[in-house]
């Protein structure tokens, strides 16, 4: 990786992603979770202000060190026990049927591959357990997908791979999920915005 991969797009994803609009979608997407919850995607920590009393501890997935750096004052200001818990999401280092819960939040876009990501997350999802999302993507009308394919190699190069063309109910359906998006639409802001914009909220459950 280099020197922007590592090192700006890190902080540079914590300035975008932190502010009172996003806040409000991350509330949102954490209500209801409870118990052992995995997160994948932990980043700069900024969901934790937002996880409910239920939750008794957190295992983050986070394959950027400097990201995991910069969310230690989050961690020790939380109330959660929080451990990390390798980096890979798509390879991860923990038993079958061992959480309650999973998060992930702007973090599909990135992963190399998604699908094997959510069968993982699948794989370790206990009896009743859930994954809840926020995730931005494909959005629907034709003429803003066109500037998404557009848009995205550029993306991609300067966003640590970030891609705007997937689906997130799409790839949960096909990692055996059944999927309720409570929440869809575009972030408020001007028109040439939406590329980036269009977001996706809700929870899927494992199918057996």
């Amino acid at each position: 990786m280099n020197w922007w991969s590592t090192q700006v797009v890190p902080r540079l994803t914590h300035r975008t992603l932190d502010n009172r609009l996003v806040r409000t979608y991350r509330k949102r997407v954490c209500a209801g979770l409870s118990g052992e919850v995995l997160e994948i995607g932990f980043g700069s920590g900024l969901n934790l202000p937002h996880l409910p009393a239920a939750v008794r501890s957190l295992a983050a997935v986070e394959p950027s060190d400097v990201a995991w750096s910069m969310a230690q004052g989050a961690i020790s200001a939380s109330p959660v026990t929080v451990r990390r818990a390798g980096g890979d999401a798509q390879q991860l280092d923990l038993p079958d049927d061992s959480v309650d819960a999973a998060l992930c939040t702007f973090t599909l876009c990135t992963v190399p591959d998604p699908v094997r990501a959510l069968r993982e997350l699948h794989r370790v999802l206990r009896p009743g357990g859930t994954l809840h999302f926020l995730e931005h993507g494909l959005a629907p009308e034709a003429g803003v997908r066109r500037w998404q394919r557009r848009i995205e190699p550029a993306q991609r190069a300067l966003a640590g791979g970030c891609h705007l063309t997937r689906s997130l109910p799409d790839l949960a359906g096909a990692a055996g999920f059944t999927v309720d998006v409570a929440e869809s639409g575009y972030l408020p802001g001007p028109a040439v915005s939406r590329p980036w914009g269009y977001l996706s909220l809700g929870t899927a459950s494992p199918v057996a």
